[in-house]
C-alpha cells in the first residue's frame, strides 16, 4: 500500500456529476469562501470506506503531508482523515505513542493553507490539534484563533472538541469571546456549535454564564448555535435580550 494508491483509489471513485453537487456546498464560486478548490465528486462516506484498509498500513509521514498540497479536495480531506485516526490511535493509552502525534501536529500547523474548507477543518482538527494539547499549554489556539484566516480561526474553536470530550471546557469560553466580533458566519456557527457541546457534556451552569454575559453582543448565528440544547423558555429568554452594538 502507498500515498498515491490511496490517492488513486480515491479518484476512482469520482463522480462528475456528484462535483457539481459538492461544488455548490462547499462554496467554490468565484467569490465564495472555497473559490479556487477542485472537486472530484467522492463523498465522505466513500472516503471512509476507501480508507478502511489504509488505516493501520502506516503510511510515510513525508508522503502524507506532500499529499496534502494536492489541489484536489478529496485528496486533502482523505488524508486529513487519515492523519485524525493516527492522531486518535496515538493519543490513546494502549496505543500511545507521543512521538508520533506531535509530528502529526507539526505537520497540520505546517499545511494549514492546504486544509481550506469547514470539512477539512472538522474531520481533523479535534484530533490533531485538540488531543495534542490536552496536556499542554493552550498558546498555540489563541495564537491561531487571532490569526487572519478564516481556516486556522476555525481550527482553534473546533479543535476544543476533544478538550470539551474530555471535560475541559474552558478554552472554548474564552476562544469564542475572541471571536464575538468575526466578520466570518463559518466562525460563528464553530463557535456555537462549541459553545452548544461545552454547556452540553461539561456543564449547563457555565454556558448560562456565558451566554448571560455575552448573548447581546453574540452574533445571532453564534447564539442560535449554542442555546439549542437549551429548554424553550431559556431559548426565548436568550433571544431577546436586547442587541448590544
Amino acid at each position: 500500500m502507498s500515498t498515491a494508491r490511496l490517492l488513486s483509489d480515491v479518484d476512482a471513485a469520482a463522480d462528475p456529476a456528484a462535483a457539481l453537487i459538492l461544488a455548490r456546498y462547499f462554496k467554490l464560486g468565484p467569490g465564495e469562501y472555497g473559490h479556487g478548490d477542485r472537486m472530484i465528486g467522492v463523498k465522505l462516506s466513500t472516503i471512509r470506506g476507501i480508507l478502511k484498509p489504509y488505516l493501520r498500513a502506516d503510511l510515510p509521514l513525508p508522503e502524507l503531508e506532500q499529499a496534502l498540497t494536492s489541489p484536489v479536495h478529496e485528496h486533502r480531506l482523505t488524508i486529513l482523515c487519515l492523519l485524525a485516526d493516527r492522531a486518535a490511535r496515538a493519543i490513546k493509552p494502549r496505543t500511545a505513542n507521543p512521538a508520533e502525534l506531535q509530528a502529526l501536529y507539526e505537520i497540520y500547523l505546517r499545511s494549514t493553507a492546504y486544509i481550506n474548507n469547514w470539512d477539512l477543518v472538522d474531520c481533523s482538527a479535534p484530533q490533531i490539534v485538540g488531543g495534542y494539547l490536552l496536556d499542554k499549554s493552550r498558546d498555540p489556539l489563541y495564537e491561531l484563533v487571532r490569526s487572519t484566516s478564516l481556516w486556522e480561526r476555525r481550527i482553534a474553536l473546533v479543535a476544543t472538541q476533544y478538550l470539551i470530550n474530555q471535560g475541559q471546557s474552558a478554552d472554548t469560553y474564552r476562544l469564542s469571546a475572541e471571536v464575538l466580533d468575526d466578520r466570518e458566519d463559518l466562525i460563528h456557527k464553530a463557535s456555537g456549535w462549541m459553545l452548544r457541546e461545552a454547556g452540553k457534556r461539561v456543564d449547563e451552569a457555565e454556558l448560562r454564564a456565558f451566554l448571560d454575559r455575552y448573548a447581546g453582543r453574540m452574533p445571532r448565528t453564534m447564539l442560535r448555535y449554542a442555546i439549542e440544547r437549551l429548554d424553550a423558555v431559556s431559548r426565548r429568554h436568550y433571544l431577546a435580550v436586547p442587541r448590544v452594538r
